[in-house]
């Protein structure tokens, strides 16, 4: 349905989406590392079973079943677990070995985390802000998959190489879902009544730096009103959905895309932090949220942004 035979991504796009492979690697390796302490292992259960609170009765039933899985299996078993598997997709990405089965089981392992751990991102109330933090890393394994990401700087067999660009539009318009998602949740009054305490919430057990860098960005919203700046953050992710999904304005709206979802990450999610011993300040004890954004925008410029240059040079 989507798949464009007649476009073929170039050799320079191959190395690039080789390098975000390599990248979302070095992520996962990050994760793994954070999470390879006992104090992980030791709050596992717990941490789903946060979960459980605010949430509708029909996911408090779901999590109530996940939690006796994991009861049964032993959480120490089941957290030792996730982090061998955070090591293996790890050395997938970063070698390109195998990695397109191991992206299949990549996205299946993070939506586990995502409706687990993760509590399907709820509850999801008025104030909520996004659909949580393990989903777009599946999004993210779906976009290795729908690219050549093993063609270059890999070891390994490769696979029969992507032909056409048509799959990553899959990737393209599931992100914009992603978007639309946020920015619903970003026109609720309540968003914009507290918008600035998601700022002042990340800033709390933060080194001196990243304390006064949030503080810098505290002060400037106080100086416009976070009612001002409520309404800018919905205005523009309701603009940045429109864009994926219409496959509109690419050029200005990808890359306004990533320095948002940076500003996001350096500042509400308070560059993935606090860290801790075996935890970090976002759900699953992951790297961060829209950081991995920030990741499914460089391979959508990658896979538009460079065609478009090369179409633009063929005509000339």
């Amino acid at each position: 349905m989507f798949e464009d035979r007649s476009s073929r991504y170039t050799g320079n796009q191959e190395l690039a989406f080789a390098g975000m492979r390599i990248l979302f690697g070095v992520i996962w390796l990050i994760n793994t590392i954070l999470e390879a302490n006992s104090a992980y292992i030791g709050r596992f259960l717990t941490s789903i079973v946060k979960r459980l609170k605010g949430q509708p009765h029909v996911v408090q039933t779901f999590l109530h079943g996940a939690i006796h899985v994991v009861t049964v299996l032993g959480p120490r078993h089941v957290a030792i677990g996730t982090i061998v598997l955070d090591g293996l997709l790890a050395i997938s990405l970063i070698t390109g070995f195998a990695v397109r089965p191991m992206a299949r089981l990549g996205i299946v392992y993070s939506l586990a985390l995502w409706v687990t751990v993760g509590g399907l991102g709820g509850p999801f109330q008025p104030g909520s802000t996004d659909p949580g933090t393990a989903i777009v890393y599946a999004l993210v394994f779906l976009a290795v998959l729908s690219v050549p990401s093993e063609q270059r700087l890999s070891v390994g067999p490769k696979s029969q190489p992507v032909v056409g660009t048509g799959r990553i539009e899959v990737v393209r318009i599931l992100f914009g879902l992603l978007w639309a998602f946020d920015a619903f949740w970003k026109w609720e009054p309540a968003f914009f009544e507290h918008s600035l305490s998601y700022l002042q919430q990340a800033d709390v057990g933060q080194p001196a730096w990243i304390a006064a860098y949030i503080g810098f960005f505290i002060s400037a919203i106080q100086l416009v009103g976070q009612t001002a700046f409520g309404i800018f953050a919905a205005v523009i992710e309701t603009v940045l959905a429109a864009s994926l999904l219409l496959k509109r304005w690419q050029e200005w709206f990808l890359p306004i895309g990533f320095l948002y979802s940076f500003g996001i990450w350096t500042t509400a999610e308070g560059w993935g932090g606090p860290y801790q011993l075996g935890s970090t300040g976002n759900r699953g004890d992951m790297l961060g949220t829209t950081n991995i954004y920030m990741v499914v925008y460089l391979y959508l410029m990658i896979a538009y942004l460079f065609e478009r240059r090369r179409h633009k040079r063929m005509s000339v």
